[in-house]
């Protein structure tokens, strides 16, 4: 295989499995969230931010843990034949049908991204112009300059009222992330098939 494609792969490989494992002791965050909400619950007054923080947390560890759960082979498969074919079968079956995923993921990205932007402030019919003119505005002029070019911040319609932006986007993280897993293990398929990856 071209040495580029390895790179990329294990490159892809270790910031999908630090990010994995890091993203593995949200558990705990999300265990010390409830465990909060039901103490409060029962012995104070209740917490009302107890619940979406546990949605939220949940979402991440969701999202930034799923290529991590790709990049093992730990998703959830519907096994009726695949578990007695051979290596070669599934690295064919798995190269082919990893497409479908990427244009599973490519949808889900996409409408990320749009409901980021409205989150974000923006309403219009451009929304990649606008997120690529935010981060552009971010990186060269800083964060001030890039809050003035925001719009009203959509909130959670909740008596907590938390901003919705930032677990949109790391849901877009989440999902770009599984992307590129799949882009990855689609590589260490064709490897399978051409004898040079275990």
């Amino acid at each position: 295989m071209p040495k580029p494609i390895l790179v990329y792969i294990r490159a892809i490989d270790a910031m999908n499995r630090v990010i994995g494992r890091m993203a593995m002791y949200l558990i705990f965050v999300l265990i010390a969230v409830l465990l909060w909400s039901t103490t409060s619950k029962v012995f104070l007054s209740p917490s009302m931010w107890t619940l979406e923080t546990a949605q939220f947390v949940m979402v991440a560890y969701f999202v930034l843990g799923g290529p991590y759960s790709i990049q093992l082979g730990s998703n959830v498969r519907m096994d009726l034949f695949y578990g007695d074919w051979k290596p070669s079968t599934k690295a064919c079956i798995d190269a082919i049908t990893v497409f479908f995923l990427i244009f599973y993921l490519g949808v889900l990205l996409y409408g990320g991204l749009v409901s980021t932007a409205y989150s974000l402030g923006y309403f219009g019919d451009a929304p990649f112009v606008f997120l690529l003119d935010l981060a552009t505005t971010f990186v060269t002029e800083g964060r001030s300059a890039a809050a003035e070019t925001l719009g009203f911040l959509e909130r959670s319609p909740t008596a907590w009222r938390p901003w919705l932006w930032p677990i949109k986007t790391i849901i877009c993280l989440g999902v770009f992330l599984m992307i590129l897993q799949s882009l990855a293990e689609f590589f260490k398929d064709i490897g399978r098939l051409r004898g040079v990856i275990d």
